[in-house]
């Protein structure tokens, strides 16, 4: 049983996020023979003021 947490920084639309899940997915069938109905996926949305790099924050960029 396959679990994918997939953190982005901001918004996705709807259809994105379907896009991601099902792209996911069969990556998951195809490579690793895992049946699509076994794989959960979970996006999460982080706030650009809550996610950093090099010392900045996304949201300053």
């Amino acid at each position: 049983m396959p679990y994918v947490n997939v953190k982005v920084a901001g918004k996705l639309t709807k259809e994105q996020k379907q896009k991601i899940v099902e792209g996911i997915t069969k990556v998951l069938q195809d490579v690793a023979n895992k049946p699509p109905e076994a794989t959960y996926i979970v996006i999460d949305e982080v706030d650009r003021e809550n996610w950093a790099k090099g010392g900045k924050l996304l949201s300053d960029r």
